[in-house]
């Protein structure tokens, strides 16, 4: 397996799966931009019968004859894309009624992977009602694994997986294509010490087109310069294009990310920052949850109806862009990537630390780090002027974790877990019947105690997974 799809094994098992099942599927893949959907699909079709075709912002004609000339070379037939296919549902009768498709088929499962098909929904909304026909007339009772692959989140889940799509219950299985685990990192850059891979994370997450952008030989920061901070380098901009692609006027998107960034993360705080009024600033929030840009938090222990939220930036990437590259343009146009590079290493303590909690947070969901901690809620907690980082909770056991992440060397541990013990009282969720556990993450500690851990234990604990 190529360093492209490193651990994609579970994603490629079930596509392998349902390629050998004794039935007709109809797979959706779905998943941000960047991901690996496309590399995952054109991996999935090697030594097998199938067509990929990419979709195009185009129209339908176009979209359908490109469509044609894929088809034709599957079929090793140049004159199938000679003619002229006035719709989609004409296009796939002939495709599926040719001689040799039908050959074909008898043989093994093929397979037809469309990739972005948002954008053949963008040109034409009845596109989900057209391949609603195409799956029910001619393809659901086929040897063929017909696969929809989508990077707009919002338009797959409510236009091909939503209860009001024609499309919905056709389905045979999906899967939602998510960033790697960061104990997967080693692989993409190996010999890389594990603060280094750990700041790595911290600018651009789990996402494997970015990673492969990396170097491991020119060390953390010498990556963010040239790989990050360099106008014309593929991650300078790329945030940029990702906004342009999802919206058409992506101004005030931005003023709200590059607030939130910057550890504004309430809507009030939002509001104060950008200037924008309560009302919009709420329609671009929900806008921005919708496409997993920013998520949401509330206390461990609030009610959903609690009006005590907060937002985060989602994607580390993004996080790194619009708190360093965005308000620095006018610099790093003018080529002095040195001095933004110089201002990145001056602040970055105050960044890592929020991403530090995420990184850890993350990876307790993931069950990487404390595994043998169960719980039915993680998230941090707040009251007033105190703050836990992260607070697990067990519903069922009345068992409680209070975890404090200090991206920071020689970390007074004892300190620390006194704080964090003073704090938990204040933690009103089964007071005086619960059993209660405290953690420390942190680069290293000067009186290291149980409970705490360093990047020693972190590499240990990441090394069981990988």
């Amino acid at each position: 397996m190529s360093q492209r799809f490193i651990n994609r094994e579970k994603e490629l098992g079930f596509l392998e799966e349902r390629h050998m099942s004794k039935k007709p599927e109809f797979i959706v893949l779905y998943g941000r931009r960047r991901v690996g959907k496309t590399a995952l699909a054109v991996k999935f079709l090697e030594g097998r019968k199938g067509i990929y075709f990419l979709s195009s912002k185009e129209g339908d004609r176009e979209n359908i004859s490109s469509f044609s000339r894929e088809s034709a070379i599957f079929l090793s037939e140049p004159a199938f894309a000679d003619a002229e296919y006035k719709d989609w549902f004409s296009i796939f009768s002939a495709l599926t009624s040719h001689i040799k498709f039908s050959g074909i088929e008898k043989k093994e499962k093929i397979a037809v992977v469309i990739d972005e098909f948002p954008y053949l929904i963008h040109s034409n909304a009845a596109i989900p009602s057209i391949f609603q026909r195409i799956w029910e007339l001619l393809l659901k009772e086929r040897n063929i694994m017909l696969i929809l692959l989508g990077s707009s989140v919002s338009v797959m889940e409510s236009d091909v997986l939503g209860e009001k799509s024609p499309l919905y219950g056709r389905r045979t299985g999906d899967w939602s294509v998510v960033p790697m685990q960061f104990s997967v990192l080693p692989k993409f850059l190996p010999g890389c010490t594990m603060e280094d891979l750990i700041n790595t994370w911290f600018v651009i997450g789990g996402m494997p087109e970015y990673l492969l952008q990396f170097d491991p030989k020119l060390g953390f920061f010498g990556n963010v310069e040239k790989n990050m901070l360099k106008k014309g380098c593929y991650l300078y901009n790329e945030a940029e294009f990702l906004m342009s692609e999802e919206f058409r006027e992506s101004k005030n998107y931005k003023l709200i990310l590059r607030a939130i960034s910057f550890g504004k993360n309430t809507a009030g705080e939002i509001c104060g920052n950008t200037g924008l009024d309560k009302g919009m600033v709420s329609k671009y929030l929900e806008v921005l949850k919708g496409l997993r840009l920013i998520f949401e938090e509330l206390p461990v222990t609030s009610s959903r109806q609690s009006k005590n939220r907060r937002y985060s930036i989602a994607d580390p990437y993004f996080n790194f862009w619009f708190r360093y590259i965005y308000p620095n343009k006018s610099e790093l146009e003018s080529f002095r990537e040195s001095e933004v590079l110089g201002a990145v290493k001056k602040d970055f303590g105050n960044y890592s630390g929020r991403l530090f909690e995420q990184f850890i947070m993350e990876n307790m969901r993931d069950k990487t780090l404390l595994p043998e901690i169960s719980f039915s809620r993680l998230s941090p907690w707040w009251h007033k002027d105190n703050e836990i980082d992260i607070v697990a909770v067990d519903d069922e056991k009345k068992e409680i974790m209070f975890v404090e992440c200090k991206w920071k060397d020689n970390v007074d541990a004892k300190s620390i877990l006194n704080g964090l013990k003073t704090k938990s009282a204040l933690v009103q969720w089964h007071n005086g019947e619960r059993k209660e556990h405290f953690a420390v993450f942190a680069k290293s500690f000067k009186n290291k105690s149980a409970g705490c851990y360093d990047l020693k234990d972190l590499s240990r604990m990441l090394a069981k997974v990988r």
